[in-house]
């Protein structure tokens, strides 16, 4: 055997038939019965079947000629065959010669191609850049995916890290099934050795496990001789450990450095922020090295260096740059500060007292130093020194001061003004802290040695007036004025006026108020006082200084006694932020130098009327009655007084003599509306009738005619009467809605349909018209028609916020949101759209955004009753007791007059004499629920 070589066992291994061409005749399988498929062109002579021809499907010689000729024509695909000029097939002139022409023709091709490929590289290069981006963000690397998580591991506590399970066996059975362990069977000698019950530490070099260990097996010149002692092994590898265990040791305490406990948590810090590419870390650091030999007094380099190490996570050597640059650069304030943010807390105090040795003039170095300490008294401490160092710092002698008692800070603060006597802070800080005589001291030696500003003068005024000295308040302030403009400064309303501002919100009324008194006329040109001084109170009464403004229209009414405009606006500001009798004060001077202002003697009767004292508004409006004999407000008022106090016979005989003296076509209509309401509807028609014959054109007199006719379930007079008015009124609205009602309660819905079309033609554009045959439709269940309506309404009045409004709930719940995008789109200011973008959240159970949007919308509009009166039911509903006393109380102060619910309710002639509460409560039964 062993004279057989490879190649002869290699040969024989070898099937003899591989390589070998099948015999004629042959068949794959025809031993285990298959047989050869043959087709109707195999079909030939009949044959016996044993007899094996020596070309199987040979056919005739003359076609086996033409076939191999046809082969011979056919191209040859080969890649051995293929030329990069001619191709597969050859040259179509191969026969020609190639001569320079085609040389230069194939050149400028070439040339052409080139360029055609230039222009196209710029756009392939920046689509192969496009997709290598998208490519890598769509497939980022492994360990950019789980960067963030490793990090987190840091927050890991060993609990949690001992409660993770082991990871399973992920291998398949044949893998964790693996063969049975083979056993080499010991030598005899070992078996013998150990009879005796002897053990040995050693391996016999001559058995066969000796050459398991290296160096033992084969004795030689360069092998150590001798028996192998296991025991040895394992001690020295126990003073291994012990080396390594010393190498991180303190050479001084002997404790080691590594905390077992902490060492995951440690971790934290070594691991890197910076997310960017190592590549640009490495640049980065090379850039400032090379700055930083460059230039080394440059203390931003060193900077720059540290904070990259300790962006990459090496806070070690950050530290260690920095402390290098401190060394070169030891007078740089800013290198001691970043090196003593990067040390730790008690490192930092060494670093920073360093830093107070070689810079000890550095405000912000001894600032620093107090705030590394923990302790009030070493604060104090680190302050005294600096200050002995620095004695003209403001900033810290203020940080000194904070720290100290009342006592000690008056001291502390004597001495601060002697080293700043220019510090108008330190100043005013102790003369706070004196007492009043003091103060007075404290503020005329500031005076003296800062004698340009105005804070030192403002807070003398303040501090006389604080001590009753009210008379001194004026002498200061004008003296003030005096002294600054000796000493060259500029008198700046704004500024005066903020000192007013201020004044007024600690208390010094008086103060603000000569303040104001002083500087009010300070660069104003006399024809813009008036607007200028109008501009000043509503800018003091935005920042709720209201007696600033109060001082401003003071000063405004005495220079211009009989401007009405001045009057009114400070009468609405007394009525919004004044008190009853400082607006009735101020009416009561308004009517002496303006009588002819009728709104001057109504605000001050409803005054009166609302507190109750009914006398005196019929007081105050009969000497209105002296002052503007025919005015038509005035007898309204009064008739309107008597009426709600139910002095019914008082104020017919009033509406009586107003008819005579001022027949108005609305003392005409309050005169019947007084009738109606008493129920004497025959009287109250009478009136109209007189009323349409002498105004016909006044709309509201043919309203009340068809309604109480209504009332009467004189229909057809009604109708009648309707059509009367819209030939005099063709442009009121209101009374062709009125009409069309009324049709459609007849059950004529064609007539109904007609009217409104008609409003439509003589009033284009008008969306109330459009809302109401919409509506008509609705009520009479054809919504596709009132759809199409829609949106008909929607193309010729795309700005108008009921149409959008009804829009919203015309469409299914899934769709009402996109139509409030659309309509807010549309009408973004628009209080229907608000309205019912807030009752479209309150159907949908989104409560919190249901009420800011109520509130958006009664600040947009809080004349729009139906606002309030979905607001308060809502928070009837969903609110607490607070909240609905707070929409209840601003209502009443908006007094709402508009709305279709709240006009519906409020016009009714049942509810004629309802209030604003009233009115409210009564919206709120007729509303429905969203839904």
């Amino acid at each position: 055997m062993s004279n057989i070589t490879a190649a002869v066992i290699a040969n024989r291994n070898k099937k003899h038939f591989l390589g070998v061409p099948a015999p004629l005749g042959y068949v794959a399988g025809v031993g285990r019965g298959a047989t050869g498929f043959t087709t109707r062109s195999d079909i030939g002579p009949a044959r016996d079947a044993n007899d094996v021809s020596d070309d199987r499907h040979a056919p005739p010689a003359t076609k086996r000629k033409k076939k191999d000729e046809e082969e011979e024509e056919d191209e040859d695909l080969n890649d051995s065959n293929y030329d990069e000029f001619s191709g597969y097939s050859g040259s179509l002139f191969s026969k020609d010669p190639y001569d320079k022409d085609d040389e230069e023709a194939d050149a400028i091709y070439d040339s052409v191609e080139k360029r055609m490929d230039e222009k196209r590289k710029e756009y392939r290069d920046r689509r192969l850049r496009e997709d290598l981006e998208r490519y890598r963000q769509e497939r980022p690397k492994i360990q950019q995916q789980f960067s963030d998580l490793k990090r987190s591991l840091s927050g890991v506590t060993s609990e949690e890290w001992s409660t993770i399970p082991e990871v399973g066996d992920s291998r398949n059975r044949k893998q964790r099934n693996a063969r049975a362990e083979k056993f080499t069977p010991l030598p005899d000698s070992v078996l013998s050795r150990n009879l005796g019950g002897e053990s040995s530490s050693t391996l016999d070099p001559s058995s066969g496990l000796a050459s398991m260990v290296p160096g033992v097996a084969t004795p030689g010149m360069l092998t150590p001789t001798g028996d192998l002692d296991l025991r040895k092994i394992g001690q020295a590898r126990n003073t291994l450990m012990n080396v390594k265990l010393s190498q991180v040791s303190d050479s001084v305490t002997g404790q080691t450095v590594v905390d077992p406990k902490g060492y995951l948590t440690d971790l934290q810090s070594m691991i890197p922020t910076y997310g960017g590419d190592i590549n640009d870390i490495k640049k980065a650091r090379l850039l400032l090295k090379s700055v930083r030999e460059t230039n080394p007094n440059h203390p931003p380099a060193w900077i720059a260096s540290a904070r990259l190490e300790e962006v990459t996570g090496k806070v070690q050597m950050a530290r260690n740059l920095i402390m290098r640059g401190c060394e070169i650069n030891a007078q740089s304030e800013d290198l001691w500060l970043e090196a003593a943010r990067l040390q730790p807390p008690d490192t930092a105090k060494a670093v920073i007292a360093q830093a107070a040795r070689h810079i000890p003039t550095s405000v912000r170095i001894w600032i620093k130093a107090a705030d590394l300490e923990t302790e009030t008294k070493a604060k104090r401490r680190v302050f005294r020194k600096a200050l002995e160092h620095i004695p003209n710092s403001v900033r810290l002698w203020k940080a000194a001061v904070e720290l100290e008692n009342p006592d000690d800070a008056r001291i502390l603060l004597s001495r601060a003004v002697e080293c700043c006597n220019t510090s108008v802070e330190l100043w005013l800080a102790l003369a706070r802290l004196e007492t009043y005589e003091n103060a007075r001291k404290v503020l005329n030696k500031a005076r003296e040695n800062i004698p340009t500003d105005r804070q030192i003068w403002t807070t003398a005024a303040k501090l006389e007036e604080a001590n009753g000295n009210i008379h001194m308040v004026e002498k200061i302030v004008d003296r003030s004025l005096t002294s600054l403009t000796a000493n060259g400064v500029e008198i700046n309303r704004d500024h005066w006026f903020q000192e007013a501002i201020e004044a007024e919100k600690s208390g010094a009324v008086n103060c603000c108020q000569c303040i104001v008194k002083a500087v009010i006329g300070i660069g104003v040109e006399e024809e813009d006082r008036k607007q200028t001084w109008i501009d000043d109170a509503e800018f003091c009464a935005k920042e709720n200084a209201f007696e600033c403004a109060r001082a401003v229209y003071a000063h405004a009414l005495q220079m211009f006694p009989s401007k009405k405009s001045i009057w009114l606006r400070a009468a609405y500001f007394e009525k919004n932020h004044g008190t009853r009798e400082s607006l009735e004060a101020l009416l009561q001077r308004a009517v002496a130098h303006c009588p002819k202002s009728e709104i001057l003697w109504l605000m001050g009767a409803k005054s009166k009327w609302m507190a109750g004292d009914v006398p005196a508004a019929r007081g105050i409006l009969s000497l209105a009655f002296q002052a503007n004999p025919n005015s038509e407000d005035i007898w309204l008022a009064a008739v309107k007084l008597e009426s709600e106090n139910a002095e019914y016979e008082r104020a017919r005989r009033l509406l009586a003599k107003a008819r005579g003296s001022a027949p108005t076509p609305r003392v005409m209509m309050k005169s019947a509306r007084l009738e109606w309401a008493l129920e004497r509807f025959d009287e109250a028609l009478r009136l109209l009738e007189e009323a349409v014959e002498v105004f016909p054109d006044f709309p509201k007199l043919w309203m009340m005619k068809g309604q109480i006719e209504e009332q009467q379930r004189r229909t057809d007079d009604a109708a009648n009467t309707y059509t009367q008015g819209l030939k005099k009124c063709p442009t009121s609205i209101p009374l062709w809605v009125l009409s069309a009602n009324l049709e459609e309660r007849k059950g004529v819905l064609t007539k109904a349909r007609s009217i409104l079309e008609r409003g439509r033609l003589r009033n284009p554009k008008v969306a109330v018209l459009w809302l109401e045959a919409i509506r008509v439709e609705l009520r009479a269940g054809l919504k596709e028609i009132a759809s199409t309506m829609m949106a008909r309404a929607l193309q010729e009045c795309p700005n108008a916020g009921e149409l959008w409004a009804e829009a919203i709930f015309m469409e299914t719940k899934p769709q009402r949101k996109t139509k409030s995008v659309d309509a807010l789109k549309k009408c973004e200011h628009d209080p229907h759209v608000l309205l019912a973008v807030s009752k479209l959240f309150w159907s949908e159970h989104k409560f919190s955004k249901c009420r800011d949007w109520f509130n958006r919308t009664v600040k947009i509009d809080p004349d729009l009753g139906d606002a309030w009166a979905y607001f308060y039911k809502f928070e009837l509903l969903h609110g607490t007791e607070q909240q609905q006393q707070e929409v209840l109380d601003r209502c009443i102060s908006a007094e709402p007059t508009h709305g279709e619910s709240w006009c519906r309710v409020s016009k009714s002639i049942q509810n004629w004499q309802f209030k604003t509460p009233d009115a409210l409560r009564a919206v709120v039964k007729e509303l429905s629920i969203p839904t």
